[in-house]
């Protein structure tokens, strides 16, 4: 397994039949250190010691979809819901420029109300007020002229975790009206615009196998987006996946390194979904090649109300507030904290 890592290293990729051996074959004894240390070597090799921060505004918890493994599908009646105003989501973007933060991701449920013109007037709002900062949109999918007029407005960045790159897989998360075939045609879309294009997996999402993971990891490399977000799935009350066996930190960490050599300048964040299974696992994804954190600047009354999953995290060094936390226990690892907007570097 050692040979795979490095020519993993070596060519930037491997056979599907090369990385389901690798992935099931990851627990030899000292392969995940190997690992790890070569894709700690990759990252610091573009971007140092360098820990990018987001601050996070989860701006709307409606959401006009019911995605089975999703906390606040529209399904899911005992979620409180909440609707930030646009001068909220200005406060939210003022405590945070001065706490530090150069780069604002609002994300919110695909919530109607929220509709192409508001969104735009967001943009448009928070680039007028803080122009030296990234705006990134993580509100979900949306025909190509609404991502164009966004990206005219103003935004740098969107995120849109394509969830598995698996049809039938995708079919099993997913009710009838959403498809994978538009999921990837709004990634594509978002592409073609100009925007940092973000996607993503969860790892140990119902009914996943490797050969759904190999898929994910060669649809990111062929894709080539500007940022990877992967986390471990963690079940929700009040879900059809309620029951079900959350990811795993093991696997979430690998697969996480596998993509930085696969993806040498991507951004990939540590994410909150990380923290929540683990006290330490979003200092074991930076060792593992993650490069970005997500501290939460929503209002303190709704950030419990943004439930995508049950026990996650948005207290402690999750919260933006705490930012100086944040930045002593990556500093204890190693890595530093920096201002700036952390753009993608093009190797």
């Amino acid at each position: 397994m050692i040979e795979l890592v490095e020519k993993l290293e070596k060519q930037g990729s491997l056979s599907e039949k090369e990385l389901t051996m690798l992935i099931e074959g990851r627990n030899e004894a000292g392969l995940s250190d190997f690992l790890f240390e070569k894709a700690r070597a990759v990252r610091e090799r573009y971007y140092g010691k360098e820990i990018y921060v987001r601050g996070l505004i989860e701006f709307s918890n409606f959401c006009k979809n019911d995605c089975y493994y999703c906390g606040i599908r529209r399904s899911n009646k005992d979620v409180s819901r909440y609707r930030l105003s646009e001068d909220e989501i200005f406060e939210c973007c003022e405590k945070g420029y001065d706490l530090g933060f150069r780069t604002f991701v609002l994300q919110g449920g695909e919530d109607p109300w929220y509709d192409e013109k508001r969104i735009e007037s967001l943009v448009k709002g928070i680039k007028k007020r803080f122009g030296d900062c990234a705006v990134t949109l993580s509100v979900g999918e949306h025909p190509k002229e609404a991502y164009k007029r966004w990206f005219e407005a103003g935004a740098d960045r969107f995120l849109l975790r394509h969830e598995t790159a698996d049809v039938v897989h995708y079919r099993a998360l997913h009710p009838e009206e959403l498809s994978l075939e538009n999921r990837k045609r709004c990634l594509y879309d978002l592409k073609e615009i100009g925007y940092q294009v973000g996607c993503g997996f969860m790892v140990g999402s119902p009914f996943q196998k490797t050969e759904h993971i190999v898929k994910d990891l060669l649809f990111i490399k062929d894709f080539s987006p500007d940022m990877v977000g992967i986390g471990p799935f963690i079940p929700c009350r009040n879900t059809p996946f309620e029951k079900e066996k959350a990811g795993t930190l093991e696997l979430t960490v690998f697969l996480l390194a596998v993509v930085r050599l696969m993806n040498p300048t991507v951004l990939m964040p540590a994410t909150t979904a990380l923290a929540s299974i683990d006290p330490v696992g979003r200092e074991k994804g930076i060792l593992a090649g993650a490069n970005v954190c997500m501290p939460n600047l929503s209002p303190q009354a709704v950030r419990g109300k943004y439930n995508l999953y049950d026990g996650k995290a948005n207290s402690g060094s999750e919260a933006a507030e705490a930012l100086a936390e944040l930045s002593e226990s990556v500093k204890k690892i190693g890595y530093n904290v920096v201002i700036s907007r952390g753009d993608r570097i093009k190797a």
